[in-house]
C-alpha cells in the first residue's frame, strides 16, 4: 500500500487561499500544501490563486460578483476529467546511412514486436527508439518517464510533446479523443529542457516579468500581468531569491534547485494545460530534486497534465508520482501507478525484497534481462497481457465520461486556468479562434529590445572592451600615418591607411559572434511555443546592435581623421564618420548572419577571419579593378569592403584644386629621383618640348581625379558607396532572419 503524503491524491490537497507567502527554499514545502493546522479546504485554480493575491494587496478588497459555490458542486466538478492525453502505438526509429553519425537521416521502421527490436538494433545502421509505446495521462496528474539511460526517455517526452516530424512517427497522440494541431499544442502546452538556459545577468523577477509579457495577452492589464509573476514566485517558492540574478560561472546568483525552477516557471507562465518536462530533477541534490517535484506537483493539481522524464527517482519523489512508464530499448515495460510496481513485479516472478527501492530494483532488473540471451521480449510480453487484463475496463469507462477537447478547454478557463490567449473571453476553444502569437511585432519587439538593453547594460565591460580595441587601433593607425603630406608617397601612404581602416572596422566586428550563440538555445526555447517571432528578434538585435556602433564610429573617426590629415574639412568629415558608421553596420551585419549559419564560436570566428581576408584582397587595394581577372570580378562586387575603401578615397581625392604631384615630384618613384633640381630641369623642359606643352617643377600633373582613375574608380559616387554599404548590412540582417527560419526547426526528422 503506498503510503499517504502531505499531498495525498487528486482532490485531497490541502491548498488554500493562504497557501502564497513570502517564502524560500525552506519553506517551500509550507507554501505548496498550505497546512495551517486544521482541516483541508478546497484546492482553488491558478487564477482563483491570482485572484487573491490581487484582492490582498488591493485597499478595499470587494467581493466577486458571483453566485456562491455548494460544495457539492465542487465535488463534481473535481470528479470530472477535464483532459486525457492518450497515445497509442507510438513507434519511432532512425537509420543511419554509412558513414554518418547517429544524428544523420532517420525516418519510422514499420517494427512492431520486441524481437524485431532486438534484431533491429543489432543492425548498424538502424535503431528503434520507441516500439508501439501506448498510455495515458491525466489532468490533475505527474506521468513520469522512467528508464535507463538510452531507454527512450526524451524520445517520448518529444513525441507527445509534437517535437518529432509526423512523417517520422508512427502511431497516435490525442488529447480527449481529438487529434491536436501544432498550433493549439504551442498555445496550451510548455516543454522545459534539460538544461536551464536563461540569463546569467537578469533577476529571477525580471526572467519571469518577460516571459509573463511574452506568453500572456496584450489586453491583459500589466498589473494583473504583474500579479501573476508575484503568484508564480510564491508557489515556486522563490520569494527570498526573486531579487537575485540567476548567475552563470562568472557571477554568483541562485542555487541549482532555484535555477531549475525558473525554468519551470517560465514555461508555466501562462499556465498550460500540457507541461512536458525532460529529465527536470538531472543534476540536483537529493532535496532541491525533491522540492521540484512538489512544485510540478502543486502544478498538476491546478489542473494541468505534468509529464516529465526520471532517470532514477529517490523514493520521496515516487509517492508524489501518480502513473509511470517504464521503458527499455524502446519498449514499455510498466506502466501504471507507481504502488502496483511490486505487485506487477511479484506477479512476473521477481518480487521486491523488503527495505528495498523498488524503483532501483526495477532498473536492476530490467538491465540483467537486457544483458541476457533472451533480451526484454519476455517482460514486455509479460506488460502487454497483464495490462490488457488489468486496465482495459476503466480505460473504457473513463472514455465515455470524458469530455471533448472544446469542452474541456471551455471548463478550463471557466475554472480559472489562464493560456496564451485568453482576452478573447472564452473564444480559443479551438485551434482557429487561438491567436498563434501573444503580442503584435512591434510589442514583442519593445520588450526584446528593453531585454537586451538590459543584459547589455548590466555587462558594460564587454562594450568598453570593444571600445579600448577600437581607440587603440586608431592611436596606433594615427600615431604611424601622422600628418601625411600630398607628395606621390603621401598618397600611397593614404591609400595604406584608408585600406587599412576600413577593413579593422569589419575584423572589429568579430566580437559580435558570441552574442546569438550564447543565446541561441534560448532563442530557440522561447520561439518553439511562439513566444515572439523570429522577425521580432532580428529587428531587435538591429536596435540593439546600432548606438554601440555610433560610438565606435565617432571614437575612430575624431581619433583618425585630423590625426593623419585627411583633407576636406567638416564636410569631409562627417561622411568619414557616416562611412565609418555604415562599416562597423555591414560587419556587425555579417557577423550576425555567421552566427546564425554556424553553432560553434572557434569555428565562426575562422569563418569570419577568411572571409574577411578575401573581401580585402578583392577591396581593389591590391590589385585593381581593371586587371582582377575575369572570373573573379564577381568577388570584387560582393566585397564589402570595396564600396567603404572607394567612398573615402573619393572624399580624400574628389577635390579638382588640389595638386598630388609637380613636375618635379614626377622622379621621386623612379631612379632619377638623386638628380638635381637643375637637371631635373631640363629634362622638364625637352620633355614639354615633345609633348607640345609647358611642364616645369611646379606644374601640377596629378590629381585627385587622376588618382581616383588610376585606381579605377569611376563607378559609384562615394554616397553611392555609403547607400551600397548601408544595404549590405540590411541584407546580412535578413539573410539572418531566413538562417532563423530554416535553422532553428524543433522537431526531430
Amino acid at each position: 500500500m503506498k503510503p499517504s503524503s502531505p499531498f495525498g491524491k487528486r482532490g485531497s490537497s490541502p491548498v488554500g487561499p493562504f497557501a502564497f507567502q513570502h517564502v524560500g527554499d525552506g519553506d517551500l514545502e509550507a507554501s505548496i500544501t498550505g497546512d495551517t493546522g486544521g482541516g483541508q479546504p478546497q484546492r482553488p485554480r491558478f487564477g482563483e490563486l491570482l485572484q487573491h493575491v490581487e484582492e490582498a494587496r488591493s485597499p478595499t478588497p470587494t467581493l466577486p460578483d458571483r453566485q456562491p459555490v455548494e460544495l457539492d458542486s465542487l465535488d463534481r466538478r473535481e470528479q470530472a476529467v477535464p483532459f486525457v492525453l492518450s497515445f497509442t502505438d507510438l513507434t519511432y526509429s532512425v537509420q543511419l546511412s554509412p558513414g554518418m553519425l547517429a544524428g544523420g537521416c532517420k525516418r519510422t521502421l514499420p517494427s512492431t514486436t520486441a524481437e524485431s527490436v532486438e534484431a533491429a538494433n543489432k543492425l548498424s545502421d538502424t535503431r528503434m527508439l520507441l516500439n508501439r509505446v501506448t498510455g495515458e495521462a491525466r489532468d490533475g496528474e505527474i506521468l513520469a518517464v522512467l528508464g535507463a539511460s538510452g531507454s527512450g526517455k526524451s524520445t517520448l517526452i518529444d513525441a507527445l510533446a509534437n517535437r518529432i516530424a509526423k512523417e517520422s512517427l508512427q502511431g497516435t497522440v490525442k488529447l480527449n479523443g481529438e487529434a491536436v494541431g501544432e498550433r493549439l499544442m504551442r498555445s496550451i502546452s510548455a516543454y522545459v529542457r534539460q538544461d536551464d538556459l536563461l540569463f546569467p545577468m537578469l533577476t529571477v523577477e525580471e526572467t519571469l516579468s518577460f516571459a509573463a509579457e511574452f506568453r500572456l495577452p496584450r489586453t491583459l492589464p500589466k498589473e494583473k500581468k504583474q500579479s501573476r509573476v508575484q503568484a508564480l514566485i510564491d508557489q515556486l517558492g522563490l520569494r527570498r531569491a526573486a531579487k537575485t540574478i540567476i548567475g552563470d560561472e562568472g557571477h554568483r546568483g541562485v542555487s541549482g534547485g532555484e535555477r531549475r525552477r525558473v525554468s519551470i516557471g517560465i514555461d508555466i507562465i501562462h499556465d498550460p494545460i500540457l507541461l512536458f518536462l525532460d529529465e527536470p530533477t538531472s543534476g540536483l541534490d537529493s532535496t532541491s530534486a525533491f522540492m521540484v517535484a512538489k512544485v510540478l506537483q502543486r502544478i498538476a493539481r491546478t489542473g494541468s497534465i505534468v509529464i516529465m522524464s526520471v532517470h532514477q527517482p529517490s523514493y520521496r519523489i515516487v509517492e508524489l508520482l501518480d502513473r509511470m512508464i517504464f521503458l527499455s530499448r524502446g519498449n514499455a515495460v510498466y506502466s501504471g501507478p507507481p504502488a502496483q510496481l511490486p505487485a506487477f513485479l511479484a506477479e512476473f516472478g521477481s518480487p521486491v525484497p523488503e527495505n528495498e527501492n523498488q524503483i532501483e530494483f526495477a532498473l536492476d532488473l530490467v538491465r540483467q534481462l537486457e544483458a541476457g540471451p533472451g533480451g526484454i521480449k519476455v517482460l514486455v510480453d509479460f506488460h502487454n497481457n497483464w495490462k490488457a487484463t488489468r486496465f482495459a475496463p476503466s480505460l473504457q469507462s473513463n472514455k465515455k465520461g470524458g469530455l471533448t477537447l472544446k469542452e474541456a478547454i471551455s471548463a478550463s478557463i471557466s475554472r480559472g486556468k489562464l493560456v496564451s490567449g485568453n482576452a478573447t473571453q472564452g473564444r480559443q476553444n479551438s485551434s482557429e479562434s487561438m491567436p498563434e502569437f501573444a503580442n503584435p511585432l512591434w510589442k514583442e519587439t519593445a520588450i526584446l529590445t528593453k531585454r537586451s538593453v538590459m543584459n547589455t547594460r548590466r555587462l558594460p565591460e564587454l562594450f568598453f572592451m570593444r571600445l579600448a580595441v577600437v581607440m587603440v587601433t586608431g592611436f596606433v593607425l594615427a600615431t604611424i600615418f601622422w600628418r601625411l603630406d600630398s607628395s606621390p608617397k603621401g598618397v600611397q601612404e593614404r591609400l595604406g591607411f584608408f585600406a587599412f581602416a576600413m577593413s579593422t572596422t569589419f575584423y572589429t566586428c568579430a566580437d559580435a559572434l558570441p552574442v546569438f550563440l550564447q543565446e541561441r538555445y534560448i532563442f530557440m526555447r522561447e520561439t518553439a511555443y511562439n513566444a515572439y517571432r523570429r522577425s521580432s528578434y532580428v529587428l531587435s538585435n538591429a536596435i540593439v546592435a546600432a548606438p554601440p556602433l555610433v560610438l565606435l564610429s565617432l571614437a575612430f573617426s575624431l581619433i583618425t581623421f585630423f590625426a593623419v590629415g585627411l583633407a576636406g574639412g567638416g564636410e569631409s568629415f562627417l561622411y568619414f564618420f557616416a562611412i565609418t558608421f555604415a562599416s562597423f553596420w555591414a560587419g556587425s551585419g555579417f557577423v550576425t548572419f555567421i552566427s546564425g549559419v554556424v553553432s560553434q564560436v572557434m569555428l565562426g570566428y575562422i569563418v569570419v577571419v577568411a572571409v574577411l581576408a578575401y573581401y580585402l584582397l578583392f577591396s581593389g587595394f591590391f590589385i585593381n579593378r581593371d586587371r582582377i581577372p575575369s572570373y573573379w570580378l564577381w568577388f570584387h562586387y560582393l566585397s564589402l569592403v570595396k564600396y567603404p575603401y572607394e567612398g573615402v578615397l573619393q572624399n580624400e581625392f574628389e577635390s579638382t584644386s588640389k595638386c598630388f604631384s609637380t613636375g618635379g615630384q614626377m622622379f621621386d618613384n623612379t631612379p632619377l629621383k638623386g638628380l638635381s633640381a637643375a637637371t631635373k630641369a631640363e629634362l622638364l623642359q625637352s620633355l614639354s618640348s615633345s609633348l607640345g606643352m609647358n611642364v616645369t617643377m611646379s606644374t601640377c600633373v596629378t590629381t585627385g581625379m587622376d588618382i581616383l582613375k588610376d585606381q579605377s574608380i569611376t563607378q559609384l559616387s562615394k554616397w553611392n558607396c555609403f547607400w551600397v554599404t548601408v544595404a549590405w548590412g540590411f541584407l546580412f540582417r535578413f539573410l539572418f532572419y531566413i538562417a532563423l527560419l530554416i535553422g532553428s526547426k524543433n522537431k526531430r526528422r
